[in-house]
């Protein structure tokens, strides 16, 4: 089985993403880091924020084989501490000692798991992230998706979670 790792990123850790997120982590044996727990500036022109966990963090992510990007949908666009992970991967694009690690991330393959109020992922959230992926050459796994209107109903959800883990495992 490939290597995978979920980063998850919400405003509650024990929240519906969270636990969907979790529930999905446990049958992968996988790990889950709450982007909220690490001190990861926002993008610096100038990078003057080399000094936070972002690439401590990056240089652990990047080695394994398929990464799970976790968030529930924040009007239509994922939680600010994933949106400035993903703003800081521009370092590895810019930066010519990291330019090697950049290109790390070509050929990996990237999942969502989300929540949101809606039937189905909204596709800005999805494409955000579909064009990303696209861009950094990252090939795209597939998403999970639960409405949590009423909260999250995980059994619900039990058929597709087991679809999806089937799909991560390859």
């Amino acid at each position: 089985m490939l290597s995978t790792i979920a980063l998850f990123a919400s405003a509650r850790r024990s929240g519906n993403t969270g636990q969907l997120v979790d529930r999905i982590a446990d049958e992968l044996q996988i790990e889950v880091v709450d982007l909220a727990q690490k001190s990861i500036s926002p993008f610096d022109y100038e990078h003057k924020n080399r000094s936070d966990d972002f690439e401590p963090l990056m240089d652990y992510v990047l080695g394994f084989d398929q990464i799970i990007f976790s968030s529930p949908v924040y009007w239509y666009a994922v939680a600010p501490p994933m949106k400035i992970f993903i703003d800081r991967i521009s370092d590895l694009l810019e930066l010519p000692d990291l330019l090697n690690q950049g290109r790390r991330l070509r050929g990996k393959t990237a999942y969502i798991v989300c929540t949101s109020i809606y039937h189905e992922t909204p596709v800005p959230f999805l494409d955000a992230f579909r064009e990303t992926f696209g861009y950094l050459g990252m090939e795209y796994g597939g998403c999970m998706h639960a409405n949590c209107v009423d909260g999250y109903a995980a059994a619900e959800y039990e058929e597709d979670i087991k679809n999806f883990i089937n799909r991560v495992r390859g």
